[in-house]
């Protein structure tokens, strides 16, 4: 998995200390139970359209997303919604494949629009005992952006220039040798035309009128 476009750059957001949720009373005798939630703060006031989420595994074998979204109605409320459960990132949770992998999800894999967030809570899950710690590392959150209809217009255009100044003319003949046969060609036919019209017939021509001897024949 791939991360986003060079052109775009992550938004600025606080990534909270992560928190391994625990079986029991108290954290001395408590198990752990592979559970470990990571909350990424987006910046106050200004929900963000998610294009797409990058980061690097740590032995983490499944991701759940779930978004804070942010209610355009009239009483403005906000609502977290899962985006996306049990994501699996390792092979097998009991062996190293995709462990370390680096790693994307694309706003066309979750199940709701990832449209104006707030906040967006990764829920990790590692039910093998095999690793001590997991979790994720370099987490970076991309926008989506629209298209501009002007830049797309423009683009279009310089294709266009492009394709008339370097047309495609492999498996063409040469231009120039074209031209240079099309030009014996024209001269040829003007050299015949010509001679058509004073180069005589032979006994056949008599002043313009047919020999009697060819008319007479059977």
């Amino acid at each position: 998995m791939s991360g986003s476009g060079d052109d775009i750059q992550p938004v600025s957001c606080t990534i909270k200390p992560p928190v391994y949720l625990h079986i029991g009373d108290t954290k001395a005798d408590a198990a752990r139970s592979g559970v470990c939630v990571v909350d990424v703060t987006l910046p106050f006031g200004k929900p963000v359209n998610i294009e797409e989420i990058t980061f690097k595994n740590y032995y983490t074998a499944y991701v759940t997303v779930r978004l804070l979204r942010k209610s355009l109605g009239p009483e403005a409320n906000a609502k977290w919604c899962t985006a996306l459960r049990d994501l699996p990132l390792m092979d097998n949770p009991h062996t190293e494949g995709g462990s370390q992998d680096y790693c994307s999800i694309h706003r066309t894999q979750m199940q709701v629009e990832a449209d104006h967030v707030l906040s967006v809570r990764l829920i990790l899950r590692q039910p093998s005992s095999a690793w001590l710690t997991f979790g994720l590392e370099h987490i970076q959150i991309f926008p989506h952006t629209e298209p501009d209809p002007e830049k797309e217009v423009s683009d279009w255009l310089s294709d266009l220039t492009l394709v008339d100044q370097h047309p495609d003319l492999e498996g063409l003949p040469d231009p120039q040798t074209v031209s240079s046969s099309i030009q014996q060609m024209w001269a040829l036919t003007e050299v015949m035309q010509t001679n058509q019209t004073t180069a005589s017939i032979g006994r056949f021509d008599v002043d313009g009128c047919y020999d009697i001897n060819l008319l007479s024949l059977t």
